[in-house]
């Protein structure tokens, strides 16, 4: 089995990393692939929580590495989601219990098994970052439409790059269109011309996200299709070579009063 080994990871916390990697990593288990999701913020795992498997966590990688179980006993099996899987961190340690030597070991004892690894990135750039990447062959950079958040995601691809990680590509997320219109909030071109890293997708702001995750439901799972969860798995077919156009979020929703001014010919602008 050809495994990717994928990290997602932002620099700035609260810029819904651990969100769009729960939603991201069941999305590509939607489309038939066999995924491990690992939770490398020791100490602060949420992961778990948002896949709402938290409750059958027995095991977590520090005790795989400490020998007091296997990795395969380690790993949390979503009932929900055929092919998806999770490995816990330990709530208890700190992020410098783990070091890149043993994250790579970790991970080299999962690939036969899985076609995708998606490791969830704490925030910051120190030691938990360093465990994150250390397997890692490419990147996804979440960043929101702010400017801290935009700078602390150009000194995460600085340092991939002195790492030279094969592949970094960005996900804008919470993306208001309708500030953006009102140059009130960056848009996706600024923060391309910015970070001169490829985009693989842009996810709106979705209150229902909020919602999702306080159920422990990735909102890709919800049958009601959203904008925000369209825009996820638009983000795994990418991952997997499909060419998906974005969608067009500056447009004016399909409401009935658009498609009565449409109808008409009205304009809102005159």
């Amino acid at each position: 089995m050809n495994c990717r080994v994928i990290v997602v990871t932002s620099g700035k916390g609260g810029v819904g990393k651990t969100t769009i990697t729960s939603n991201l990593g069941t999305a590509v288990a939607q489309l038939g692939k066999k995924v491990c999701l690992i939770d490398a913020d020791f100490g602060l795992r949420n992961l778990d929580l948002l896949l709402g498997l938290e409750q059958r966590v027995v095991y977590t990688i520090m005790d795989a590495l400490a020998g007091e179980c296997t990795i395969e006993k380690a790993i949390v099996k979503d009932k929900r989601t055929e092919g998806l899987h999770l490995l816990p961190a330990a709530q208890n340690r700190t992020k410098d219990a783990i070091n890149p030597e043993q994250m790579k070991e970790v991970v080299e004892q999962l690939k036969s098994n899985f076609d995708y690894i998606i490791v969830d990135c704490p925030a910051g750039i120190e030691m938990g970052f360093r465990n994150a990447i250390a397997a890692a062959d490419e990147a996804l950079i979440v960043t929101t439409p702010e400017v801290a958040a935009v700078r602390d995601a150009d000194r995460v691809v600085g340092l991939l790059e002195s790492e030279n990680m094969q592949s970094i590509r960005l996900i804008v997320n919470r993306l208001r269109p309708e500030m953006v219109q009102m140059e009130e909030m960056l848009s996706v071109e600024d923060i391309l011309d910015l970070l001169v890293i490829p985009l693989i997708g842009i996810v709106p702001d979705d209150k229902q996200v909020i919602t999702s995750s306080n159920r422990g439901e990735p909102l890709v799972l919800n049958k009601e299709e959203s904008s925000t969860s369209t825009a996820i798995k638009n983000i795994a077919k990418r991952l997997e070579g499909l060419d998906i156009p974005f969608q067009d979020l500056m447009a004016p929703p399909d409401n009935f009063f658009n498609r009565f001014k449409k109808f008409f010919g009205f304009s809102s602008q005159k």
